[in-house]
């Protein structure tokens, strides 16, 4: 027997249908709403080439909502580092401490949304480079929302080519027909890109790695390299053998019997007795 619906909920299902046409996902059970899915980018009008970056904002709805504050979720932030979703948690937190016992679903959308779009430039590290990206870097967004420098991708996907073809030399010809055709791939997920290469390499250097001093030998990495020098390995003593010496064979005994030979057929045995030699 189906559970009856909340109005409430059937109202805000209709208007979520109404401004999000298809960019929601609803998981029912036995008809009844349990939770809410979209994938939120940041508002950059039509251009979506602007949008760097991205979540998936999944509402579990309580038995009793709207009276009681639904569980939220955001999964697989792109462009996000902990630090900016733990922001975007707190803000959701104070917006449905606020409005318990009114349908929250599509403010929680517009919260996300709005903390996109002033947050628009990705966070965190470049995973190639591990330099953080700031204001100057000219960067590139892959389909999978992995961001690099563009400077760093150009000399990645270079190294990985000339890896292929090294790689590709040291195979038979009859292996070479068979081999698999180089593909671009993104250093994070390994999803297939297809970038040019030549436009990549004329972007500047991170600014981070312009502006970074010259790398010098500190006291404290001379301390960690003698300690780990002189660390030596533990000396493992042989274990005492604990298996079974086997038995001596018997010695064989020197066959006797005279050596017969082979037949006509190439079959080893004795020729029978009359028959022509």
């Amino acid at each position: 027997m189906a559970t009856s619906v909340d109005a409430r909920i059937n109202d805000e299902l209709q208007a979520l249908q109404a401004i999000l046409i298809n960019g929601y996902a609803v998981k029912d059970e036995n008809g009844v709403p349990r939770a809410i899915e979209t994938l939120i980018h940041p508002s950059t009008a039509d251009k979506k080439e602007e949008q760097f970056v991205c979540v998936t904002l999944e509402v579990i709805l309580t038995p009793d909502y709207p009276e009681s504050s639904p569980e939220v979720i955001l999964r697989n932030p792109r462009g996000l580092d902990d630090k900016l979703v733990n922001e975007i948690h707190k803000k959701i937190k104070e917006k449905l401490d606020r409005h318990v016992g009114n349908p929250i679903v599509f403010e929680l959308i517009e919260i996300v949304r709005g903390f996109l779009t002033e947050c628009n430039l990705p966070s965190g590290q470049c995973v190639i480079c591990l330099h953080d990206f700031v204001n100057g870097d000219v960067f590139t967004k892959t389909p999978c929302y992995h961001h690099f420098h563009s400077h760093c991708l150009s000399k990645h996907l270079i190294n990985s080519k000339k890896y292929y073809d090294e790689e590709l030399e040291k195979l038979p010809n009859w292996q070479r027909s068979e081999a698999i055709p180089y593909k671009q791939t993104c250093p994070v997920c390994r999803c297939e890109l297809k970038f040019d290469v030549s436009t990549l390499e004329q972007a500047p250097p991170p600014v981070d790695s312009i502006n970074a001093p010259p790398f010098r030998l500190t006291d404290e990495l001379r301390e960690a390299k003698a300690s780990s020098s002189a660390v030596k390995p533990p000396k493992v003593e042989p274990r005492p053998s604990t298996s079974v010496e086997p038995a001596p064979e018997p010695e064989r005994q020197q066959c006797r019997v005279p050596y017969r030979g082979f037949n006509r057929r190439a079959k080893p045995g004795r020729r029978e007795r009359g028959a022509p030699r």
